[in-house]
């Protein structure tokens, strides 16, 4: 029987070519009012560091599955739909051989990351992660860098507030974010035309009442995981 399999200009098919493992590792950072922005760190198997939950790709999976599969069978995380985001590619990246990692990020508030492993999962400042296995650190550096670019322009744009909110209950959000504090006045001057009012104000706070807003209705993102 003929062989029916692709071949390039010099007659070599793909199984001819060496090829990588493909992983996926997840950075999914939270907002601590008091500690600040935090990241999601496991247990690694047979051993005693931490890293990033992560999985390699099965084969005929698509990598938003193997995210889904990752969070939930190594953190007890459901119900996330992380950002699909950039590839990891350096060559000796990881020890165990050529793997390249597909990135992903997302902000959730804190009670979406609430374990069944909790003796097997961690949130820790992302400014002190600890050692980590691979490149983990870099793959949080850069998703933090990402998010604080994200709120430095928009506001709230991964909906950790109520639907809707004071202007000092966004402000704090994106200092904590940030960390570091924004001028009031300014704040208030960049953020207000991308808001809409909704006419009542807050009740049941400490201080006088203050005007509530919420965020204006904006298309799907196009960017997540598929």
């Amino acid at each position: 029987m003929a062989d029916k399999r692709f071949r390039d200009s010099s007659g070599k098919s793909l199984d001819d070519y060496p090829r990588p493992s493909v992983a996926v590792d997840t950075a999914l950072l939270t907002v601590d009012p008091d500690r600040g922005l935090m990241v999601l760190e496991v247990k690694r198997d047979n051993t005693s560091g931490w890293g990033l939950p992560g999985t390699f790709l099965h084969p005929n999976e698509r990598l938003a599955d193997a995210v889904r599969r990752s969070l939930l069978h190594k953190a007890g995380v459901s119900g996330v739909e992380p950002h699909q985001w950039r590839v990891f590619d350096e060559p000796d990246r990881d020890d165990r051989g050529w793997v390249l990692s597909v990135a992903h990020w997302a902000v959730v508030p804190t009670e979406r990351l609430a374990s069944r492993l909790a003796t097997q999962t961690r949130l820790v400042p992302v400014g002190s992660p600890g050692r980590l296995i691979y490149d983990h650190r870099l793959i949080i550096d850069a998703a933090v860098n990402h998010v604080r670019d994200c709120y430095r322009s928009e506001p709230d744009p991964e909906g950790l507030l109520d639907e809707t909110f004071t202007m000092r209950e966004l402000r704090l959000l994106h200092d904590t974010v940030l960390e570091h504090q924004l001028d009031r006045d300014w704040f208030r001057r960049e953020m207000k035309a991308k808001l809409e009012a909704t006419g009542t104000m807050s009740v049941g706070t400490r201080g006088r009442p203050a005007e509530l807003f919420r965020r204006r209705s904006t298309p799907p993102r196009a960017s997540r995981s598929s």
